[in-house]
């Protein structure tokens, strides 16, 4: 797809969805959160390999950014894994809806590490998430005895991502890093920080048992992890800032459409206008922080 200023929009939203069909692939496959995400790393790795090596791209020979690129890859490992915990515990729709509270994170970091500071809209979309999660969180909690693990799963799973990003962001700063040499030593770090955990949480059940699952674990780490990514990736510096942040909320309102009305779970009137106010802050906090 070759993608212009005007047709990456529907680049990006394409590329949100079938990232947010990633979910329903989670909850259909009964191999664990560690080593799903494991099989997923490895399946990235092995096609950003090849990539690496037909288009004859080279990691720069600098160990901060190998460094910073690795500990992105166990970052983002974690949050893979935990988005798959909250996905068991409460469904894909609210799970990502969870995960996508990364930019309130990152805003965090900024904030500590960068010297940058909150605009009024951000302080406005923190009240806003707020509230958006305890109308989504207060009928789950009545009748889900996983939805305390599946809330907190999936909000750090937005913290690690959070950090992902802030590494890939050091990992640049280090030096100029090509980009599939990049994705193969995320998918390094990734896969070494979820070997322990895999073995240690899903030996029951980190190996897939049919052809089928095997099947869909190599879609999900081909299409989600590589081309899903791709295309989002490639769309987001022909975009603006505020349309990119409207835009990627395609992905948390595709995975609970999806919740609800492909895999049938039920969602109230309060929880769908929890997770609208919850989306408009997820926008409000997408929009770029002034630095002090």
């Amino acid at each position: 797809m070759n993608l212009t200023p005007r047709t990456a929009p529907v680049g990006l939203i394409v590329g949100c969805i079938i990232f947010g069909l990633g979910s329903v692939i989670v909850a259909r496959v009964p191999v664990g959160a560690y080593a799903m995400a494991f099989w997923r790393l490895a399946v990235a790795g092995v096609i950003f390999w090849l990539l690496s090596r037909y288009f004859g791209q080279t990691f720069p020979a600098n160990r901060r950014a190998k460094q910073y690129a690795l500990l992105a890859g166990a970052s983002l490992g974690l949050d893979l894994a935990l988005w798959h915990e909250s996905i068991y515990a409460v469904g894909p729709g609210i799970s990502t809806l969870l995960n996508s509270l990364q930019i309130f994170w990152l805003s965090a970091i900024g904030l500590m590490f960068f010297g940058e500071r909150l605009s009024p809209a951000q302080y406005a979309s923190l009240i806003l998430a707020t509230a958006g999660v305890a109308m989504i969180g207060s009928p789950e909690f009545g009748h889900n005895g996983q939805a305390l693990w599946g809330f907190v799963s999936g909000m750090v799973s937005g913290l690690m991502l959070a950090l992902s990003m802030v590494f890939v962001r050091k990992t640049h700063q280090a030096a100029h890093t090509p980009i599939f040499p990049l994705m193969l030593h995320i998918s390094l770090g990734g896969m070494l920080t979820l070997i322990a955990p895999m073995l240690f949480f899903n030996h029951n059940n980190f190996l897939p048992t049919t052809w089928t699952d095997l099947g869909w674990i190599i879609v999900y780490g081909a299409v989600m992890q590589c081309m899903a990514w791709g295309l989002i990736a490639y769309s987001i510096p022909m975009l603006s800032l505020a349309l990119t942040g409207l835009l990627l909320l395609s992905e948390p309102v595709a995975a609970l459409l999806i919740d609800a009305f492909l895999l049938g779970k039920p969602i109230n009137t309060l929880q769908w206008t929890g997770a609208a106010l919850t989306l408009l802050a997820i926008y409000l906090g997408s929009l770029k922080p002034t630095k002090s």
